[in-house]
């Protein structure tokens, strides 16, 4: 069997204070810089948690570490996966992103596998993002990516450090 996925492109983590969190990554660790986005109903089209429509909103900060991208990630609501798995775990990894041969081949794949959706979003005008629940199979919970083509990243609310 050829395996569904080639490449780790993301550490997901969440956090309680993004701010907070991303200075002590650069200030104490040197890691960055972080680039710091709003994913909310303005900005994000279509945003399902558990298959259902529903808004929600987070802060996040991506930088790469090693080639591999890091997310920073907190939930401004109580909506999101990322608001819950808070609650329930406190700060730590979240998911992680891998690649696929395309996104279309993994939804595919999901779908032959009765994987289920756990939280999906269509950023900006060209960027899927979607979560599944791998948690009982892999330990963890897997997104996968659907930029197309002409994506390009959208300005950023900040960049730190300067």
């Amino acid at each position: 069997m050829e395996a569904v996925f080639k490449d780790v492109l993301q550490v997901g983590v969440v956090v309680k204070d993004l701010e907070s969190t991303m200075k002590t990554y650069a200030d104490k660790y040197g890691i960055g810089p972080w680039v710091v986005y709003d994913f909310n109903k303005d900005t994000v089209a279509d945003m399902k948690v558990d298959g259902k429509r529903q808004d929600y909103r987070m802060k996040l900060a991506v930088t790469d570490i090693g080639g591999v991208q890091w997310e920073l990630i907190e939930p401004v609501d109580e909506i999101s996966d990322y608001a819950k798995f808070l609650k329930e775990h406190g700060e730590g990894i979240h998911h992680v992103a891998l690649d696929t041969k395309s996104y279309e081949d993994a939804l595919e794949f999901c779908e032959e596998k009765d994987i289920e959706q756990l939280q999906y979003g269509y950023w900006g005008k060209n960027f899927h993002y979607d979560y599944r629940k791998t948690q009982d199979d892999l330990k963890c919970i897997v997104e996968l990516y659907g930029p197309e083509e002409d994506f390009e990243w959208p300005e950023p609310v900040e960049v730190y450090p300067d």
